[in-house]
Order: structure tokens, then sequence, then C-alpha cells
């Protein structure tokens, strides 16, 4: 099969179309074709090495956490997918490789793929989808009535959460330019805060809760908006101890990470805030879910573009430029 490998951690570095062996199943594994591939920053970093202390994978491996495809062959003990089901995922981390024509995946990792949603549509979902359940849902618990502030709205996250939190009940704010303010207001946001020439800082107090993608001066300054007792959620860091624990570090890595966060989590006690990194898991169970509120008209897809597969370097170059209004996908052949 063709895919795109990584040779070794490199800032920017390029990755490498070549020929693969199939993948091997195991028996709890669904084997996929893949017909088209979401991107996301997370690929990037990864290719630049800033993960490699808990995600450690070993060059050459194929990259990429998204994908859309339908089912050509089924494990022994796999049960709730059959050959010619189309589905998606965001397959667990270290069984990473969408970038490809074909994945081996955990079942326990997949779900039916939309009936209302093209193949490139339904690429654009799993893994922004899943961040912003775990984030809204699973976490942060959001309740009718409440406020919430989620940041780079018409971002892949952004563009999800917000449709997820009016879902959810919440009066919803968020950040962009104003390019995108009428996308972030036709997806549900009430306050729109143009980021280029606004403070959110001196717009926004009493909050609930905020979802955090930015950077750690955009972190800090979001402690402010929040009210005592509110959560503040970060997709960027810094780790907290709990993340640490998951991840069955050792000692001197969970030190590091203590280190990292306990700035911030000093200013969070003060105030009252309960902060939390998330590092959003695959699950297919939670898949099923937002797979129903995208059927039932909840919840769109925000494409920025599609790319043909052999143009996945420009694909993720869209990327990082953090230009993209919603989420770049590249079509597989």
């Amino acid at each position: 099969m063709k895919a795109f490998i990584l040779d070794a951690y490199k800032k920017n570095g390029a990755l490498r179309l070549t020929d693969m062996p199939e993948p091997q199943m195991g028996a709890n594994d669904v084997l996929v074709r893949i017909h088209a591939t979401g991107l996301n920053p997370l690929d990037a970093k990864i290719r630049d090495g800033v993960f490699k202390l808990f995600l450690p994978y070993r060059p050459p491996f194929i990259l990429g956490h998204d994908l859309a495809g339908t089912v050509v062959g089924v494990g022994d003990s796999v049960q709730q997918f059959r050959v010619g089901d189309e589905v998606y995922a965001r397959p667990r981390d270290h069984r990473i490789g969408t970038f490809a024509e074909m994945i081996a995946v955990d079942a326990a990792d997949l779900a039916l793929k939309p009936k209302t949603l093209s193949m490139t549509q339904a690429a654009s979902i799993p893994l922004v989808g899943l961040t912003a359940w775990q984030a809204l849902v699973e976490v942060g618990q959001v309740k009718p009535g409440q406020n919430v502030f989620i940041q780079a709205g018409s971002g892949g996250v952004g563009s999800f959460a917000i449709q997820l939190a009016k879902h959810l009940g919440a009066t919803v704010a968020t950040t962009t330019s104003a390019a995108n303010a009428e996308l972030v207001k036709s997806l549900g946001a009430d306050v729109v805060i143009d980021y280029r020439t606004q403070d959110f800082e001196q717009l926004l107090s009493g909050y609930d809760l905020v979802l955090n993608s930015q950077d750690d001066k955009t972190l800090a300054k979001s402690l402010t908006v929040l009210k005592p007792g509110g959560k503040l959620i970060s997709i960027s860091g810094p780790p907290d101890g709990a993340f640490a624990k998951s991840l069955r570090l050792n000692l001197f890595l969970r030190f590091v990470m203590w280190m990292l966060s306990r700035g911030l989590l000093k200013k969070a006690r003060r105030r009252g805030i309960d902060y939390s990194f998330l590092f959003m898991r695959a699950d297919g169970q939670q898949l099923g879910e937002i797979t129903r509120l995208i059927e039932a008209g909840v919840i769109r897809p925000v494409i920025d573009g599609v790319f043909p597969f052999a143009q996945l370097a420009e694909a993720l170059a869209r990327v990082e430029s953090g230009r993209a209004r919603g989420k770049v996908v590249v079509s597989v052949p």
C-alpha cells in the first residue's frame, strides 16, 4: 500500500511517500480501506518531536489521526462491524497511521460513519469531535445556562466545540478574526471577539468554563475571566498531574510535568478554579454519540479544503499556517 512515512523527528521535516506492507490484523482489529484523512496540528507537533516525551514513536512510522473509510476485514473477536461498513475513527495512540491507503484499527475506536456525510466530511470529525466531547461533556459537564468561552472559534476544535456547547444549552463566547465572525455566529456563537483588535480579558467575566487552545499567555489570561469554581480546560498545555499519572510515567517525568504546570496551578487554586489538561483519547462509543448528533442536524462539519493524497505536504502546511477555517482534509485514492 502507499503511505507517507516520517523517517526522523525534525521540525518542519518532510514526509516520504513510499510502499509499505499492508497492516496485520489482531483478533480485536478492523482492517479499513481509507478514503479520506483529516489533518491536525497534532500531526505537525509529533513530526517535530514535541511529544516524544510521552508518545515515543520509533521512526520510520506513518503519521495521521483521522480516517473515514470502508471495512475490508475484521478480526476473529469483532462482532459489531462487517465487511463493507462505512466507518470513521481517531485510532488510539501508538496505533496511528492514517496517512496511508489502509490501517488496522482496534474495533473499540471505530464508529459507523454518519449517513449524512461524505467520506471527506466524515474524516474531518473524529479528533476534533472527540476533543470537544471530552472537554465539554466528560470533563466540563456543561449544563444549560452556563457561560462557556471557546478560543479560536473558526479552527477545527473551536468550530465543533461551539456547536456542541450550544447543543448543551450554554451561552458561548469565542475569539476569531473579523473575516470569520459570520462563520462562528452561524455555528452558534453568542459573543464574538476579534482577537486582533479586542482583548477578551477586558470583555468577559464570570464564565463557568474556558476551553483553551492557545499559548501560555492566553492560558494565564483565561484564569481572569472565570468565576470561582469555574473550570479551565486546556488542550495545549501545560500537562497536569492526572495526565502524567494516566501515562504511567516514571517519577522523574512526572516531576518535570509538575514543574511545567506548578505556576499555573498555584494561580488557579488561589482563584478557586479547577484546571485540567486534556490530551484527547480514541473512543468509538463517544464517536457514536457524535454520529447521532450529526445525523440529527445538530452539528455540521466545517471544512477549509480538500487536497489530493499526493499533496499531503501542502495540506499540512495549510494546517500549520493557522489560517484554516475548520478542518483540512486529504482524499486517498
